[in-house]
């Protein structure tokens, strides 16, 4: 039985073929004490190098000791290791397993570059504890396939080659190999979820049925096929479902889909856009509150990292804005500025080379200012053109109500001379910078127009 690890960690690695190096998630417990000494028996099987990384997420006093102990470890069979401190603290409110383990996994995907591979070593019973977690929270199909065996990592894959060994083949091989391993405590506290079903719930199941971690996980593969078929078809009506704008959805097309089938689609989107995925109540407010508005209403369903937002018959998803309020006046530098970092991550103006502007244009009033949010404003974009309030501007170029706040305003003294993302005005002779690096980039609303 105890065989059957690196015969495992062998056939993961043959089957995924990493290009680059070959990472171990080592906790120091029993399952990837097992995983790190089955994978270092098989390094050969990988073309790159095996190392290992300890997550130290600072929330228990003997976590520095666990630390020291995964290096000895490495240092006795000659991997070496990488040991992030997390240093994580409390949110109230928030689950700390779940701020924990997105922290885990943030730290574990830093790490790779293209082609390495991440193993981890969650098994058969933890996949088993994920599914019945699933289900105590309602999940839909996609949450009841519990953990996939192979999944995308940052620049790398994800890969858990031990799913389908129980907990007790891991905790023999170990032992059968003189190994030692960590016993964090926490895992014998019912407070968390995972180790109330762990230490209170599986046990009495098991009692009366046996195979209850195998067939368990046997329902989570079904469930993961019945996933890989709806994010099929999802796929297929999404890409009919296209908007004008680079990863928007359009409102009528997805009006006009049955409510189950628009669902999915919102499901997939939203996955491949990188969001959490609402709950079942925000998710019929998208349905119910922003599908339907009027073309020229401004509806807004936000969850946790995560806004959707419409804009005449284009649906947006986007991480949060910042408050306006935190928007500042920026002041550039003496002179032309090759470049100007915009505060709140809306990136930075960048003007064309500096000394060539200074010979053909100055600067009456000092160095140029950033404004956002100035109402009142106008602007001739082009020479015979008449002048455009801001507002028709950005009705003419497309822009959202709800991004206009932060459209950076390039004044001379009191002077408007360019609309960053949009133009410049005619009179003020002005060059206008460039704007980059903003979050909406890759949704095509912003492009300069040379007028």
């Amino acid at each position: 039985m105890t065989g059957r690890v690196p015969a495992y960690v062998a056939e993961a690695l043959r089957r995924f073929g990493p290009t680059g190096d070959c990472w171990v998630a080592f906790s120091g417990g029993t399952d990837s004490t097992a995983l790190l000494h089955a994978a270092a028996a098989r390094a050969d099987d990988a073309p790159g190098n095996l190392r290992a990384i300890h997550i130290d997420h600072g929330l228990h006093p003997d976590s520095p000791l666990w630390s020291d102990h995964c290096r000895r470890i490495c240092d006795a069979i000659g991997v070496p290791i990488v040991v992030c401190c997390l240093h994580l603290e409390p949110i109230p409110g928030e689950s700390l397993e779940a701020t924990a383990r997105e922290a885990r996994y943030r730290a574990l995907a830093a790490v790779l570059r293209p082609g390495d591979l991440m193993l981890t070593a969650h098994n058969q019973d933890d996949q088993a504890e994920t599914l019945l977690l699933a289900l105590l929270r309602g999940s839909g199909v996609h949450g009841l396939a519990a953990m996939p065996r192979e999944a995308e990592l940052g620049q790398g894959r994800l890969v858990r080659p031990l799913l389908d060994l129980p907990r007790t083949t891991l905790e023999q091989y170990v032992r059968s190999c003189g190994l030692s391993w960590i016993e964090d405590p926490s895992n014998a506290s019912v407070r968390m979820d995972r180790n109330y079903l762990r230490n209170s719930v599986v046990p009495l199941l098991r009692v009366r049925w046996p195979g209850l971690s195998a067939t368990l996980s046997r329902s989570a593969g079904h469930c993961a096929e019945a996933a890989y078929l709806v994010d099929g078809l999802a796929s297929e009506l999404m890409e009919a479902c296209a908007g004008a704008h680079p990863g928007a959805l359009g409102i009528r097309a997805l009006g006009a889909l049955e409510r189950s089938r628009c669902k999915a689609v919102l499901r997939l989107w939203l996955r491949r856009r990188g969001f959490a995925l609402p709950d079942r109540r925000h998710l019929a407010r998208i349905l119910d509150e922003v599908l339907p508005a009027r073309a020229d209403a401004d509806p807004l369903v936000a969850w946790s990292g995560c806004e959707v937002r419409r804009y005449r018959d284009d649906l947006f998803a986007l991480a949060p804005l910042p408050p306006p309020s935190a928007l500042t006046i920026r002041r550039a530098p003496s002179g032309v500025p090759p470049v100007l970092e915009l505060p709140s991550g809306l990136g930075w103006l960048q003007w064309p080379d500096a000394s060539k502007v200074a010979e053909r244009t100055r600067w009456p009033d000092g160095a140029p200012t950033v404004r956002f949010g100035s109402t009142g404003q106008t602007c001739r974009p082009r020479s015979r053109s008449r002048r455009r309030t801001l507002k028709n501007l950005f009705q003419e170029a497309g822009i959202p109500r709800w991004l206009r706040p932060y459209v950076p305003l390039v004044f001379s003294g009191e002077t408007l001379i360019a609309v960053a993302g949009i133009c410049a005005c005619h009179d003020a002779a002005h060059e206008m910078p460039q704007w980059l690096g903003h979050p909406w980039e890759d949704l095509g609303l912003f492009r300069d127009r040379a007028d």
